[in-house]
């Protein structure tokens, strides 16, 4: 089966893990999500293998990084009808608090959206939406430049 088919059905029946068997990444720091009307949330489950300093504990940097980045990626595919998963040309993060060992979510933004690009804004936060940990800005590219 092919990405838009599979991401086609993960739409219809709002059962998202075979999207997230195309990421091996996304699998193993246990990546889920959630649909609430027209918003996608996912989750990073508490989990011992994400934590970078044991001693707080907290998450590691690279782990939230990575859960936003993927995060990203995986919004893309459910919001657009692309044929394949976009490639990142550029992301940056700004880490605003500890990450703590509890379950964090994450939303995303299309914030511009080209014929082959698109600009994307991540927030992710563990108890309060409005108090984010992280937020990140990312631009993919969607379509293979030599078509």
């Amino acid at each position: 089966m092919d990405l838009l088919s599979i991401v086609k059905e993960c739409r219809n029946n709002q059962m998202y893990k075979p999207v997230f068997d195309q990421i091996p990444y996304a699998q193993f720091i246990g990546m889920d999500c959630k649909q609430f009307g027209e918003e996608y949330v996912f989750t990073l489950p508490a989990n011992e293998n994400n934590l970078g300093n044991p001693t707080l504990p907290a998450i590691h940097g690279g782990v939230l990084g990575g859960f936003l980045e993927n995060s990203a990626i995986i919004h893309l595919l459910l919001k657009l009808d692309i044929p394949r998963l976009p490639k990142t040309i550029d992301f940056s993060i700004d880490y605003l608090r500890a990450g703590f060992h509890k379950e964090t979510y994450a939303i995303c933004e299309i914030t511009r959206q080209g014929r082959r690009a698109a600009n994307v804004s991540m927030y992710a936060w563990q108890t309060k939406k409005s108090e984010p940990i992280a937020v990140a800005r990312a631009h993919f590219l969607m379509e293979d430049p030599n078509k």
